[in-house]
């Protein structure tokens, strides 16, 4: 059997998308996790072929037989796995053939993203009581994620030492530990310079830590779930009926920027979207929000007509 050299093969691929492709953490495990499906499909099946000779008839079978537990968004993502360790394959493995080129992804329709009105944000900023220990800091979280459209790593890893105010701009490491400078306004940066001149600074910060911009109540970083908990306790507090993570802020700051006329690239850049593809996806409620407008103040709207 070959399931030595399939596990050996996909680990160098791990390598590869880490070293030389920038992937992030999650994405490269996302992407193994995918691989070790075909390797446990082949040896379930005692298929023995490598990954320099495995045919197009085996994936097909192998994506069909997967694909009956998955949703189309799932076997999207696994077709592309496929497809990026094929190529892989052939460009740093010598392979000459590419066995997925005529397997097809599953058509998924765009999915827009949910976002807040200016409206229900400041009701979820209001609705903080900023007595409490926690009151500044969790302003501070909410308006930096809608301020700066940050992922919530970004947040969670944000730097004393990353905060340029006197230029208005914040640095943040983004996916595959990339660093980009996203501009900051006035009110954001008040948010901020409330929670550090008040509540930061009657912690005692644990060793470490120092410079780590949100820090729980030990004087630690706070973890990715600990903002989730801290974003929906505060949606409820505010009344917020809607189902929202820390990555709707994100398309909130998007979509209101495009809404408001930025260029699409601009957005792009603050979000570190490496392919302005990925961005484009608030076209699309920009095109709904353009429709509703036209709908509601266009004076051929409000005419009625007869035949």
């Amino acid at each position: 059997m070959t399931t030595h050299l399939w596990h050996t093969t996909k680990e160098a691929y791990q390598n590869y998308l880490r070293l030389q492709r920038g992937m992030s953490k999650n994405s490269v495990i996302s992407y193994g996790l995918d691989i070790e499906k075909l390797i446990g499909y082949l040896a379930q099946y005692e298929i023995d072929e490598s990954p320099d000779t495995i045919g197009v008839d085996t994936l097909r079978e192998f994506v069909y037989e997967v694909s009956k537990d998955l949703n189309a968004r799932s076997q999207a993502r696994l077709i592309s796995a496929l497809k990026s360790f094929f190529r892989f394959m052939m460009s740093e493995r010598g392979r000459e053939d590419f066995p997925m080129d005529l397997i097809d992804s599953p058509k998924i329709g765009v999915k827009l993203p949910d976002t807040l009105s200016l409206q229900e944000i400041d009701m979820m900023l209001n609705s903080i009581d900023l007595s409490t220990d926690e009151g500044h800091r969790n302003r501070a979280i909410i308006e930096t994620l809608y301020g700066c459209g940050l992922r919530v790593s970004e947040l969670t890893s944000l730097r004393l030492s990353d905060l340029f105010f006197n230029e208005d701009f914040i640095r943040v490491i983004g996916k595959g530990s990339k660093q980009r400078l996203i501009p900051i306004g006035k009110f954001t940066q008040q948010q901020i310079s409330n929670y550090i001149n008040n509540q930061r600074k009657q912690l005692k910060i644990a060793r470490g830590f120092e410079d780590i911009v949100f820090l729980n109540r030990r004087g630690k970083q706070l973890t990715r779930a600990m903002i989730f908990t801290i974003v929906r306790e505060v949606a409820k507090q505010a009344g917020i009926q809607k189902k929202i993570s820390p990555h709707t802020f994100r398309h909130s700051f998007a979509t209101h920027l495009l809404e408001n006329g930025a260029n699409l690239r601009a957005i792009q850049l603050m979000l570190g979207h490496e392919n302005i593809t990925t961005t484009e996806v608030y076209v699309h409620v920009e095109k709904s929000y353009l429709r509703e407008m036209l709908v509601k103040y266009h004076p051929r709207q409000k005419m009625s007509f007869t035949q």
